[in-house]
């Protein structure tokens, strides 16, 4: 019979059960769990639930209703474009179609090779920069349709 994979790191277990009686603890722990996977799977989602005796009905209402949470493995390079006003104002819409053109994916997906996932989010906080982008948390201000292609050639 094969060894389980544990899908926690020792340095997660330790954090979960650190904040397992603590007020505010769900949100914090899948914050953790998110920052280290990458996203909350089913099978973390389980194993929290499991570790700190919540109903798995009450970690995916927290899932679903903040945006912040993926549920899904996002693409070893996450482009967030922002939609926020000021980006918005200043072409960031622009940007994401270039990158829907470029890429051939939609909004909230990925790659077939598994390089990029797409989000718009609402803001990065670098208004002044606008429009802004990040690809895996690196920040890209007053983008350009005709910068995109360059910007993304980085990532391949």
């Amino acid at each position: 019979m094969s060894e389980k994979k544990e899908i926690f790191s020792s340095k997660l277990i330790k954090f979960i059960n650190e904040w397992r009686d603590k007020p505010g603890n769900l949100i914090m722990i899948l914050h953790q769990v998110q920052s280290e996977l990458g996203y909350v799977s089913r099978e973390s989602a389980d194993k929290v639930a499991e570790m700190i005796d919540v109903p798995l009905a009450k970690i995916y209402g927290v899932l679903t209703f903040y945006h912040f949470f993926k549920m899904t493995k996002p693409g070893d390079n996450n482009i967030q474009v922002c939609l926020g006003t000021a980006c918005y104002l200043k072409g960031g819409e622009s940007l994401v179609d270039e990158i829907l053109s470029q890429l051939g994916i939609g909004i909230g997906d990925i790659t077939k090779d598994g390089k990029f996932s797409l989000e718009a989010v609402r803001c990065i906080g670098c208004c002044g920069l606008a429009p802004v982008m990040t690809i895996g948390g690196e920040v890209f201000g007053k983008v350009t349709k005709k910068q995109i292609p360059g910007i993304l050639s980085k990532y391949l």
